[in-house]
């Protein structure tokens, strides 16, 4: 098995999900006690918040390049970043290491397109829903994206940096989110993405009429279908719907 290079931490409260993730799917694959080989570089989330906030996005992308080169000279084959939002800096990560970065947008996009899906949903922080890193490289793959409006964006921002980075998940947040979810419905979408890895401990597929596809996941799939090349792929069946 390749080893799989995480730059986690943002927040942690999903990076530890990945990491659950990597070794339940490569148990799955390979059976008996096995587990997924990896390295994780975990950086303060606390620290990359601000540079988002600052619009210090260079800077932000300094410090995730870094990490990747931790990883790669401790060994790791490939890398993830464990966030939709910091894939902003995507492009500067891959320029700095010489192993191949596993997009989160372009697993996501594989995924939807492989339910036969094309109409979608996004759900994020107000980063990854307004602007174009993120939303582009889904429309680019063929996707038909839509965004809550300005309400809605504003209501799933708060409640991922005010609650679920913190690991507090709440029922009204559930509700509210539900609403969001029935709106974009209602304007056409036939799925929705949990385009923020802690979205995933909020909404289930269960609260929600449509199928959903909860990107930290999807991520962490692609892979172990990357580190294990050839064997069968027992992970394909993944629900992402009801």
């Amino acid at each position: 098995m390749k080893t799989i290079g995480l730059i986690g931490g943002m927040s942690w409260e999903s990076t530890a999900e990945y990491y659950r993730f990597l070794n339940e799917f490569t148990r799955d694959r390979l059976g008996g006690l096995h587990s997924a080989r990896c390295v994780i570089y975990s950086v303060d989330f606390a620290e990359i918040e601000q540079l988002q906030v600052q619009g210090r996005w260079a800077d932000a992308g300094k410090t995730l390049a870094a990490a990747a080169q931790s990883l790669e000279a401790a060994g790791a084959d490939l890398v993830l970043i464990c966030t939709n939002t910091m894939h902003k800096v995507a492009d500067v990560v891959e320029a700095a290491v010489s192993i191949p970065l596993l997009h989160l947008a372009d697993a996501t996009a594989d995924a939807v397109r492989a339910s036969g899906l094309r109409r979608v949903g996004l759900l994020g922080t107000a980063f990854t829903m307004e602007q174009d890193f993120y939303r582009g490289r889904l429309e680019a793959a063929g996707l038909d994206v839509r965004v809550p409006d300005s309400d809605g964006r504003a209501l799933v921002h708060k409640v991922i940096y005010e609650e679920l980075c913190l690991g507090i998940v709440r029922d009204e947040s559930r509700t509210a989110y539900q609403k969001v979810i029935k709106d974009l419905v209602a304007a056409g979408a036939e799925g929705i993405i949990l385009g923020c890895t802690e979205i995933e401990l909020l909404i289930t597929p269960e609260h929600s009429p449509v199928p959903v596809f909860p990107t930290a996941r999807i991520h962490a799939r692609a892979a172990v279908d990357a580190a294990l090349p050839g064997t069968h792929n027992q992970t394909a069946t993944m629900p992402v719907s009801r």
